[in-house]
């Protein structure tokens, strides 16, 4: 078959041959071949494997077509097919919200592990409602509240609490500025921190996404310290903030919290050993909220 003709939609092939014959027309990677393939023709893995030999209609080899089109053209998987996966959880995903990383599962566990029997934590930015929901699956004691700025956003975390049944509040907010007086045993934030001119930007998957969730438009420290200056207003005597930050911004935002007289202030590596999360204790020298 010519590449033109796979492109055209011409797949007048197997399910089976179909992933062969996309390899070796594109540079699309085998996982992604299969994941299209399996949203494209609503199967299962097992059910890809099982019905292998089955021929595609016209209809599925327009839709294969359509969707690998999209691929080639960089469009990431997860908007394509709608969904990711985020700690054991399938998420839905738009255009409206950034797709979640498997780095920021640190976060969750870190959340995890700060919040005590019946604490209460705050999720800022929540995006697709990833941090949040995962807390709330994990934890059903726990009180969760997740903001954003974007009713957008904030559709799509809602339906995804809705999906896997958990309690999350979700307010409409631009940081702290819907909160009044509340109090939180964890604050958790994935803000944007990726520096203005930052050439990863214009790469893969970014491209794609919301660029007030990737980058603060500034030198990417500006959201960050934004969540760290209103922190002490909104943590109970002991809580916790933990920030997730750039690759290279670990030191930058200890210094940032120690200033604001953050105790037990440390950084917290990735599966890559990449200091990924950094956080810090609020101190009996800081007025917390009561």
């Amino acid at each position: 078959m010519s590449k033109s003709a796979a492109q055209d939609g011409a797949f007048s092939i197997t399910a089976g041959t179909a992933i062969e014959t996309i390899l070796s027309l594109t540079s699309i990677d085998r996982l992604d071949v299969r994941i299209l393939l399996m949203h494209a023709l609503s199967l299962s893995r097992a059910q890809l494997i099982t019905q292998s030999h089955r021929a595609l209609t016209d209809t599925e080899a327009q839709q294969v077509s359509r969707l690998f089109q999209r691929r080639i053209a960089g469009e990431p998987i997860a908007y394509i097919v709608g969904e990711r996966e985020f700690y054991g959880l399938p998420l839905h995903v738009t255009p409206d919200v950034l797709i979640p990383r498997p780095d920021t599962e640190l976060l969750v566990e870190l959340a995890l592990e700060k919040l005590p029997v019946h604490g209460s934590l705050l999720d800022m930015g929540t995006g697709s409602g990833a941090i949040a929901i995962a807390v709330a699956h994990s934890r059903a004691d726990a009180n969760v509240t997740a903001l954003d700025q974007s009713s957008a956003a904030l559709a799509i975390a809602r339906g995804n609490a809705e999906r896997h049944d958990v309690k999350v509040r979700f307010i409409q907010s631009d940081w702290y500025s819907a909160l009044s007086n509340e109090c939180f045993n964890v604050i958790a934030a994935n803000p944007p921190y990726i520096p203005e001119h930052d050439i990863h930007l214009t790469q893969g998957d970014l491209r794609f996404e919301p660029i007030s969730a990737l980058t603060d438009h500034a030198d990417g420290l500006t959201a960050l310290n934004t969540i760290a200056d209103g922190a002490a207003r909104h943590l109970a005597p002991g809580g916790w903030l933990l920030m997730e930050h750039g690759y290279n911004q670990a030191s930058s935002v200890r210094s940032l919290l120690a200033a604001r007289g953050f105790n037990d202030v440390r950084s917290w590596s990735d599966l890559a050993g990449i200091e990924r999360v950094t956080g810090g204790r609020i101190s009996s020298i800081v007025q917390a909220c009561t």
